[in-house]
């Protein structure tokens, strides 16, 4: 029986090796996690005894594939949605409605005039009247909108909400990678505002249909179905156990693991590698090097999330919606704050007398506010909570769960990278990369990037099976 080695053991990796158990003649499958818990930015944790996502806390449920994978391991009956997904911006005084946008870029003019001001919101309407955008190639979405509607849309729209996706600076991030629909519009759009009303009428057509899902008691809780799914498949998982290098043999691979005075060595028949960027250049540094250089580019923000659980009665009753996000030119510590009772009924219920809510701290090139004390980063983020919501009492319990390197940055001419990694690795039959780092972040884009490598890798072997009849 063929042997398959995937080498990481997030969300990526497990639907990678979930994808090859359960299709046809499913191969042996080890999976390897350098970590002692499966499951990367999907973890979990209890709050004064209150189920918590420490990272990721829900997944798109207008894309199939994460929605898919929790129905495939047995928690369809506990998929839920949000009960309120109505989060404000912390602008100035107070917290304020988010205008109609498409990813932060503004479909309404007049409606902006309360995030941005009467002039600048004279600016961002006055954009129909410039030349065609007619773009040919990738831009830096923050900075292509500051030239035709104002820096003021890139500071307190784009920023906090784009921000919320990958902690990074909106005049860096690719506007085909972060958003494709857009990027294609803009290729033939008489206008940006044309563009942006087209795709928020497309959008409306689904109002009907919930935008994000969640699983009751946590999204983490996907971890541990996958891993029982998995393991009664016969898929081999072992943790703590690092790969440091992989190579290519006669007639398949070698997959060094472990410490260096003790190493392990594997043998497989196909390799995928599902790990982040830095990691996945350092093992392919020799069999593929031209994809280890390009992987080698592609940075990484570091963060924090601060969870906290007050007494509901404390919790300030002008407080409403889901929670809320920042923008950076607001000086403040926190980036987001969501109001975890709010959304989640489970959570609500679950709390009992106590009220759950997390705040987000740091954005790429800000480590240093990360360097700060857990008590430092919980008291931080109690006065930014203060001050924009009233939130006066001390909270009965805190976790501040730090995230070194966990969201990579999509960088303009990021989707061009990413062909050139794919066709370099595509010149090593047998061996395939996924993961956060490639087309997408989210949940679902992470299983849907496992399921693409499953498929490669079925394919070769599918090859070798020809090869010996």
């Amino acid at each position: 029986m063929n042997r398959v080695v995937v080498v990481g053991g997030g969300i990526s990796g497990l639907a990678a090796a979930y994808a090859l158990a359960t299709g046809p003649n499913p191969p042996r499958i080890t999976v390897l996690e350098g970590s002692p818990r499966l499951g990367g930015k999907l973890a979990g944790d209890a709050i004064e005894g209150v189920p918590v996502d420490l990272g990721a806390e829900s997944v798109l449920a207008r894309r199939p594939e994460a929605v898919e994978l929790i129905r495939a391991v047995g928690l369809g009956d506990e998929l839920v949605h949000p009960a309120t997904t109505s989060a404000g911006l912390w602008v100035g005084d107070r917290i304020r409605a988010i205008p109609p946008t498409v990813m932060g870029v503004p479909v309404d003019p007049a409606a902006t005039a309360d995030v941005l001001g009467d002039a600048a919101a004279e600016q961002v309407a006055h954009e129909a009247e410039l030349a065609a955008p007619a773009l040919t190639e990738d831009v830096a979405i923050g900075r292509f909108v500051a030239e035709r509607m104002g820096s003021a849309v890139t500071d307190k729209l784009i920023d906090p909400l784009l921000g919320g996706v990958y902690a990074g600076k909106a005049e860096e991030i690719s506007l085909a990678a972060a958003v494709p629909d857009l990027y294609a519009k803009l290729r033939t759009a008489p206008s940006l505002l044309a563009a942006t009303a087209e795709l928020r009428e497309l959008g409306q057509k689904r109002a009907g249909q919930p935008v994000f899902a969640g699983i009751v008691g946590g999204i983490n809780r996907l971890i541990g179905a996958l891993e029982q799914d998995l393991t009664a498949r016969g898929v081999e998982i072992r943790t703590k156990l690092a790969v440091r290098r992989i190579s290519r043999t006669a007639d398949g691979f070698e997959l060094e693991a472990g410490p260096v005075p003790a190493p392990t060595y594997l043998t497989a028949d196909a390799v995928v590698v599902a790990v982040p960027a830095a990691p996945a250049g350092r093992m392919l540094g020799e069999l593929v090097p031209a994809a280890s250089t390009e992987l080698a580019a592609v940075e990484y923000a570091s963060m924090a999330i601060v969870t906290l659980a007050v007494r509901k009665r404390d919790w300030p009753s002008e407080a409403a919606g889901s929670g809320f996000l920042v923008p950076s030119v607001e000086g403040r510590t926190i980036k987001a704050s969501t109001y975890s009772h709010a959304k989640w009924a489970w959570s609500a219920e679950a709390g009992g007398e106590l009220a759950v809510l997390r705040a987000s701290v740091g954005r790429l090139g800000e480590e240093y506010v990360l360097q700060r004390s857990d008590d430092e980063l919980v008291r931080l983020a109690m006065s930014d909570l203060q001050q924009a919501i009233g939130l006066q009492a001390p909270p009965v319990g805190s976790l501040v769960t730090r995230w070194g390197g966990g969201l990579p940055q999509y960088a303009v001419g990021h989707l061009d990278r990413v062909d050139r990694v794919e066709a370099a690795v595509a010149g090593v039959p047998g061996l395939a990369v996924c993961g956060a780092a490639y087309r997408g972040v989210g949940i679902a884009a992470c299983v849907a990037s496992g399921g693409k490598a499953a498929t490669r890798v079925r394919e070769h072997l599918n090859a070798l099976e020809t090869m010996k009849s």
